[in-house]
């Protein structure tokens, strides 16, 4: 028969939250560093397209 959980404690919500909002300024911070790395011509490791049309000017 089904028993009811636990409830998560405030602290534990509030912690896993917290982690949560962390990854994304980590993941900022790395989209940033890969944009930096892409405009300045030295990125590595970092596979990206570029467009054939905006390379040719003689149409």
């Amino acid at each position: 028969m089904a028993v009811p959980k636990k409830k998560t404690s405030k602290g534990k919500r509030n912690q896993r939250h917290a982690h949560w909002k962390a990854k994304a300024g980590v993941a900022a911070a790395k989209a940033l560093s890969i944009g930096k790395a892409v405009l300045s011509g030295k990125a590595q490791g970092f596979v990206y397209p570029i467009a054939e049309d905006e390379e040719d000017g003689d149409s």
